[in-house]
Formats: structure tokens, sequence, C-alpha cells
């Protein structure tokens, strides 16, 4: 069969919003082709993802593997070339802001094969971010930009993106959660009996927080403040681990009431954030998912890709700010924080949305 679209994945944030679409494709029909970069530094949890969400097995693995920004980029734009070559698509589909998102759009892009984004038009307008910088040049590159949010395509026309290339879908990565939340695997389950003065989860690992020693520093000094009160749940990346036992910081780890715990799988952390008192985190996934579960969430950064997680949702900007950061945590104990409201077409179905117009593009002979 002709493959129509090749769909691409690569690091964990994709696959919370690859799951939907090849269940949607499958139903629309419309052949589609999975490559997986292997982006993903840690081929167990990768695995553990598929499973958990009931992802097709890749077609084509590229076992790329972790590197720098710029060696992991080359090495996926030189492994998916051949690949194109083979499998001839319509189009390319790629998702999110990761290297894999910008590395295989670009190829497609020059091999005059069609370029499809899956959230399309978000912004932080921070440059500094390497993220900003695949989402901005992914979205030039792409023929077809599906958003999330209206305020996206503000952001696409003023970089000269023709209106009706763009297309309002909602959330696909919501609709992961909506499908899943039944089979969350709860709190009590993942940590032995569920604390009972409740908990905050937390996350960090973006090289603003992590690479900073000050920054690190009175990020977990503050996590330890709040660990005082609530226990603080939190399934550590790699790199803040590292980075914490390399600056001297480990001791702030073993804090009493943290609770340290290595990565999880999706269903985990499901359900670890939906029983929460309060999310901490700088992930731009989490902000979402929080506000789809109306959890207080406290967003140790100083701007947001996802602003309609703090006009609509539950999401509060604080920067790595402890006085901000220990405000907001006070505030939430007294008055339950931010509930906020489920944002439009948050509503599960945004990926039967992007089938239904991508088989009308396919067919209209749009690729």
């Amino acid at each position: 069969m002709t493959t129509e679209v090749l769909c691409v994945v690569g690091a964990r944030p994709n696959f919370m919003k690859i799951a939907p679409l090849m269940a949607a494709f499958a139903a629309r029909p419309i052949a589609a082709k999975l490559v997986h970069t292997g982006q993903h530094y840690d081929p167990a949890m990768s695995d553990s993802f598929f499973e958990q969400l009931g992802i097709p097995r890749p077609d084509v693995n590229l076992e790329v593997g972790s590197s720098s920004h710029a060696a992991q980029t080359a090495d996926i734009m030189r492994a998916f070339e051949p690949v194109l070559d083979v499998q001839q698509p319509r189009a390319v589909l790629v998702v999110g802001d990761v290297n894999s998102t910008i590395a295989c759009a670009l190829v497609a892009a020059k091999k005059n094969i069609k370029v499809i984004h899956v959230e399309a038009g978000l912004r932080s307008d921070d440059r500094r971010m390497p993220e900003e910088i695949n989402r901005i040049l992914t979205d030039q590159l792409s023929d077809l930009l599906y958003t999330t949010e209206r305020t996206a395509l503000d952001n696409l026309l003023r970089e000269g993106i023709a209106a009706e290339r763009v297309q309002f879908v909602g959330n696909v990565m919501i609709d992961t959660l909506r499908a899943h939340l039944d089979r969350a695997v709860p709190a009590a389950t993942t940590l032995g009996g569920k604390p009972p003065r409740g908990y905050a989860v937390v996350t960090l690992h973006r090289p603003s927080n992590v690479d900073s020693p000050a920054i690190l520093q009175r990020l977990l000094e503050t996590l330890a403040e709040v660990a005082r009160t609530l226990d603080v749940v939190f399934p550590i990346h790699p790199r803040t681990r590292a980075a914490a036992e390399r600056l001297g910081l480990s001791g702030l780890l073993a804090a009493p009431g943290m609770r340290l715990l290595a990565p999880l799988g999706y269903l985990e952390m499901l359900g670890l954030m939906r029983d929460a008192t309060l999310v901490i985190t700088d992930s731009g996934g989490l902000q979402e998912e929080t506000t789809a579960l109306g959890v207080p969430c406290i967003t140790v950064r100083e701007n947001t890709e996802r602003p309609i997680t703090i006009a609509e949702g539950t999401n509060t900007l604080t920067g790595p700010d402890p006085e901000k950061i220990l405000a907001c945590f006070r505030e939430i104990l007294a008055n339950g924080g931010k509930r906020g409201r489920n944002p439009e077409y948050w509503d599960g179905q945004a990926a039967v949305r992007i089938a239904a117009h991508l088989r009308g593009w396919l067919d209209a002979g749009s690729a």
C-alpha cells in the first residue's frame, strides 16, 4: 500500500500526541506509517509508553540516541533521508517541538514532500529555548498547520504564514489523557500508600533551571521548604539528579518529606497528577495536563508557549523565584488555587478532527 503520511516521533512528549493520531488515521482510513527517530535516550521508558498508550510498533526506528542539539539533529536528518527515498510518502507529519520535529520537517521540505505540523503556532517569545527555535522553523517549513488554541493563529499570521494553511483542531495530548484517565495508576499504588497530608508533584529538567548552580540550589531549597508542609513527590530526571550530585546539592534532595522516584510511565504519572494537591514544573506538557485535570500548577519559568493554561486553566507562572513560588503555594493551600475551565476543543476529539480534515486535504490533491 502506498504510504500517504509518514508520522514521526522521537521523544517522550511526542508519544502522547501520536497515539490518538495513529488510531484516528486507521479508522478514517489514512495509510500512515510510523518512524521513531530514537531521540529518547531510554529504550525501556520508550517501550513502556508505546505499550501503555497502544501505539503501533514503529515501521522504522532510526535509533539515533542522545547527543548535543546540533549532533542529534544532524544524525536524525542523515538517517531520515533514505527512509523518505524508500517510503515515498505524500506527506510527513511531525508533532511538537523536539529535535526530531525540526530535523524531519527540514529533510522532507528539501525533498519537496509536504510537511504537516501538529501543535503549531505555540510561542514563548524566548529564543533562548531550543524548543522555540524548533517551533518557529518547523512552522515556516509546514504546508499544513494544526493548532491547539486559537491564539496560535495570531502568532502564525504575524510570521507571514497564510491563514488557509492553518486549522484549529484542539489538543491531541488531551485526547490521550481523556482516553486513559480511567486506567491511570492510583497514586497510592505508585507511592505505596497516599500521603495523609497530601503531596505536590515536581518535575524539573530545563537547562535554564538545572544547569545554573545558583538557580538549581534556590529551587531545591524551595522544594525542601514545601516538603515541610506537603510531601514532595519528585520523579527526577537523570539530568537533574546528575546536576545536583555534581554541585553538591544531593542533601537537599534528601530533605524530610522529599520522595524521589525514577522516571515514570504515562499511566503512573497521570495517576500522580490526578490525585495531587498541586504540581510544580518547568514542563510544557504538564501545564496542559494539569489544566485538563483541574489541578493547580506552578510553572517555574519566566514564560510559557501555552498561554491558554494561564488565561483559562490552572497554571501560574512564577519563574524560579522562591518568594513567588512559596506565595503561590500558600495561596493554593489556603484557597485551593486556580481551577480554571476546559479550553475549547480540549474534548478528546482533536485527532478525529485532524483525520477528517487531513483525509479531505489528501483527497483534494494537496499533497
